[in-house]
């Protein structure tokens, strides 16, 4: 992975690793809220040879008092210095749980120790250093003195008092609340990994270039007036007066329509199927707008519904939907008798689906809606929005007998897997994938351009897939 593919991971998730964060500092919180308080005294003391007058002496003696002072911090943590303590403190623990509050180490190439006692309380790490201090020195005159005759000339001295310590050292808030956000993060950019890598979902088109080697023909913004509920008509927010999120949509529309001008520029596309991996992806908004967008550029457009088992298209214009292609496929009608021209546009003509047949398939299949699309591509650029591919075979039926497909998929909910069978279908019937339409695209600014922002070039000659045919794509 690429460091920008990293940023992008980390703004996908970028609530989860707030959550993690969060979560981090609290449980790190409550760590050093729950942890007992332990406070360190500290003492030192120096090992001295006495009875030294000359220079040579007192040379001798101190590397005397060296040497005998590394030996003396194995003797400091003994189990004999620590009975000693225990004694004269009068405590009621054992010799190695109390040697493990205790630490003594030797200043390098020198005569002095120093001295380290812990306890829950700062009086009790006061007096247990004290007390440890004067053990050892008691200890030392029993090792180097063992008869008791008063001659020994090496003893230790306790040349620091220890204070009273003023704030415990564990547990340190500071640290544990650092430590916590860090394992936080980690753990959230954690999980930001294995969601990505689990996560099926096609989030932009980055995914689909390295997954798939589509082209991208366009990506349409997740906005309130493209949103239809069920029972809804389909949104028009192409033509008509724009502003605020209708221009945003409507502008997305136009851009399909410019880069639908670049595809095959030798052998241009007449007839065009707009369908979907499943229902729900937006196919019936981006055919009727993509329609509309094509007729307002001033060319002769015949937006037909192919979606034979739930036909919307004729409703979301006001029209008619009584009459329309399947009057046509079974001869009971001409195109004339049931073409119907919306308001919205001059130059766009809609056939409705007509009455729902019990084998649509059969029918979009027929040398008749063959011929129906022969007479229509000569003088029109024909739309037909078709049913989804993977429910039922109605969209590759049409293929089959068309220029080229527009799938339209959705942003963040569309599965690799779902497009990979989909366009398989396409494949298997030899048709044309003019591209794939991002829908419902999250936007991550402000102003129109904001919302393709990431989403690069549609177009490129390195992410051209072709199925069936090679296609003659250029940036655009």
């Amino acid at each position: 992975m690429e460091l920008r593919d990293y940023l992008s991971l980390l703004r996908a998730h970028r609530v989860a690793l707030v959550i993690a964060l969060v979560a981090g500092v609290l449980v790190g919180g409550l760590v050093t809220l729950l942890s007992p308080k332990v406070y360190a005294a500290s003492s030192s003391g120096m090992v001295i040879v006495t009875g030294t007058s000359t220079a040579v002496e007192q040379s001798m003696a101190d590397n005397l008092a060296k040497s005998r002072a590394t030996s003396y911090v194995e003797v400091a943590t003994s189990q004999e210095v620590a009975r000693r303590v225990i004694d004269s403190l009068h405590l009621q623990v054992t010799s190695d749980e109390l040697i493990r509050h205790i630490k003594v180490t030797q200043t390098p190439d020198t005569v002095s120790l120093k001295f380290r006692a812990t306890a829950a309380t700062p009086r009790g790490a006061q007096r247990l250093v004290i007390a440890w201090a004067h053990a050892l020195a008691d200890q030392i005159v029993v090792i180097e003195d063992p008869k008791g005759t008063g001659t020994n000339a090496l003893r230790l001295s306790v040349s620091q008092a220890a204070d009273l310590p003023r704030r415990p050292v564990s547990p340190n808030p500071t640290r544990n609340l650092a430590l916590g956000g860090l394992f936080g993060l980690l753990a959230g950019f954690g999980y930001a990994m294995v969601r990505s890598r689990l996560d099926r979902r096609i989030g932009d088109v980055e995914d689909l270039s390295r997954n798939f080697g589509v082209t991208v023909a366009g990506a349409v913004p997740r906005s309130e007036v493209l949103e239809r509920k069920p029972g809804e008509l389909v949104p028009i927010v192409v033509g008509g007066v724009r502003a605020g999120d209708r221009s945003q949509a409507a502008e997305s529309f136009l851009k399909i329509r410019t880069n639908l001008q670049f595809m095959d520029v030798d052998n241009p596309p007449r007839v065009i199927i707009v369908t979907s991996p499943l229902p729900g992806d937006g196919k019936s908004t981006v055919s009727a707008n993509l329609a509309v967008s094509l007729a307002e550029a001033g060319s002769s457009v015949v937006l037909v519904d192919g979606d034979l088992r739930r036909p919307v298209v004729a409703e979301s214009f006001g029209l008619v939907d009584g009459v329309g292609l399947t009057d046509i496929l079974t001869g009971r009608a001409t195109f004339a008798e049931v073409a119907q021209n919306p308001t919205v546009a001059a130059q766009l003509t809609v056939v409705a689906a007509g009455s729902i047949p019990p084998n649509p398939s059969e029918l979009l299949g027929s040398r008749a809606m063959r011929q129906f699309l022969e007479y229509l591509r000569d003088d029109h650029i024909v739309i037909i929005d078709a049913p989804p591919l993977l429910p039922v075979t109605d969209a590759a039926v049409l293929a089959a007998n068309a220029d080229g497909t527009l799938v339209v998929i959705t942003s963040g909910k569309t599965l690799d897997t779902q497009l990979d069978v989909a366009l398989s279908h396409l494949e298997a019937v030899r048709g044309h994938l003019l591209g794939v339409i991002v829908n419902k695209v999250k936007p991550i600014g402000s102003g129109t351009d904001a919302y393709y922002s990431g989403y690069g070039p549609y177009y490129g000659r390195d992410t051209a897939r072709t199925v069936g045919q090679e296609s003659d794509t250029t940036a655009g």
